[in-house]
């Protein structure tokens, strides 16, 4: 029988899924360290935490892969213990319990202090703000909420993170706070429903008033805005952005669809009418922004008519940024009624049609860019290139800004003035601009 090792735990963290899990585990190194322990993020450790993601079959199965990854280990002598979290263990902890018992324990995604008990740490009240960062060090994310009222008749977040519950600003200040002594240059605002912030808290929509108070925050140059929701926008956000050099001119918005019928099916709450409305006045009170937005294709029912409309309005609306996904059909979830009637291969072969467009079109916005100068953050150094961002571009899923590292030092974590020399469809390539 396998002797357990005599060394002192050290705990080894991984995170799978969105932002919103980077969020959550960075909040549970933080109260680990605080409790004296020693933690890493995907680094080896003996003791080994999976934070998971639930939310459609690809990051399920990533989930579970890395789960049973990590018993195999546990069987080999690796690893002492895993324990499991987040929203794939909140969504089917009896399942997995059954399917893969020799997991050490599994928690939820508001069982946090079980976990550190667990873990054989106390869950500390007064550690507001208190996180062990796992970004780039000039940004962070900031959780402003949890949870989502929303129907979406595709969508099983509520399932596995509850109602919607705002943050008060003042904690989300003293957070800010903390982050900017840190290094932390750029906030990243993360939440089911942006839109949503401060209903539940203040009774009113009241995103813009936490803006206000987190651009007093020395030290933060960019605050950027993540998932809003386009039912109930609040307009004064966009007024805000506009006279305020802190607040990216960039907003995500997944729309998810355009055609009325899939619309109304998917309970959005919206029209094709009302969504395009909405895309025209935010360009024109804020002409300078750029919009993000994810599509779903293959939904149960989207005919190639409804496809063919969705494909028309891309064209038509040029996104700057846009993603596509292909429907994943969830229990629970409302839209599990519906027969999942559109083949895998033309799910694929739909959402592969939108982002041909897509490339086309940010090529040609990017084209337009060549012998422009932009503020540009660098996030890291790749072979013989530094990589940045523009204040229109967010980590990991944007275009970056490559400067020739052979000619040219730069900081990580500065700012700089970059001038475009070429532009391919999501990478732009630029040189300093010295002062």
């Amino acid at each position: 029988m396998r002797t357990k090792s005599l060394k002192k735990n050290k705990i080894n963290v991984i995170t799978l899924g969105c932002s919103k899990n980077v969020y959550d585990s960075e909040v549970l190194m933080g109260q680990l360290k605080a409790n004296g322990k020693e933690v890493v993020h995907e680094e080896e450790g003996n003791v080994v935490v999976i934070n998971t993601c639930g939310f459609i079959n690809n990051a399920k199965e990533e989930s579970v892969n890395t789960i049973l990854e990590y018993m195999q280990k546990k069987e080999d002598g690796e690893v002492d213990k895993v324990f499991v979290t987040g929203c794939l263990s909140e969504r089917y902890k009896p399942e997995l319990q059954k399917d893969i018992p020799n997991v050490d324990q599994y928690f939820g995604t508001t069982e946090l202090p079980g976990l550190l008990k667990a873990l054989g740490a106390d869950y500390k009240h007064e550690l507001i703000g208190e996180r062990l960062t796992t970004t780039p060090k000039n940004y962070a994310y900031l959780k402003i909420a949890e949870g989502c009222d929303r129907p979406c008749s595709f969508c099983a977040i509520p399932l596995m993170r509850g109602k919607h519950k705002s943050t008060p600003i003042e904690n989300l200040v003293t957070e800010a706070e903390k982050l900017a002594a840190n290094g932390v240059k750029e906030l990243i605002l993360i939440a089911q429903d942006l839109t949503y912030y401060g209903l539940d808290l203040y009774k009113k929509r009241n995103l813009a008033e936490l803006l206000e108070n987190l651009v007093k925050v020395e030290g933060i140059e960019w605050i950027r805005l993540h998932y809003a929701f386009p039912t109930g926008f609040p307009m004064d956000v966009l007024d805000l952005m506009k006279r305020e050099p802190k607040i990216c001119n960039y907003l995500d918005i997944p729309l998810q669809h355009i055609s009325d019928d899939l619309l109304k099916s998917m309970r959005r709450g919206t029209t094709k009418e009302k969504t395009t409305n909405l895309i025209h006045q935010f360009r024109a009170i804020v002409p300078e922004m750029t919009i993000r937005t994810t599509l779903i294709v293959g939904y149960p029912g989207e005919t190639e008519a409804h496809f063919q409309e969705l494909k028309q309005w891309v064209k038509d609306m040029r996104f700057e940024r846009l993603g596509c996904f292909t429907y994943s059909h969830e229990e629970n979830t409302h839209a599990y009624n519906l027969e999942d009637d559109v083949p895998q291969e033309v799910k694929q072969d739909r959402a592969n049609q939108i982002m041909e467009i897509q490339s086309q079109i940010s090529w040609e916005l990017n084209q337009e860019k060549i012998g422009e100068t932009f503020k540009v953050v660098i996030d890291r150094k790749e072979g013989t290139y530094f990589v940045g961002r523009t204040e229109f571009d967010s980590p990991d899923v944007d275009n970056e800004v490559l400067i020739d590292a052979t000619d040219t030092y730069l900081k990580t974590g500065e700012y700089y003035n970059i001038k475009v020399t070429e532009a391919e469809d999501f990478d732009l390539y630029g040189e300093l601009v010295k002062a």
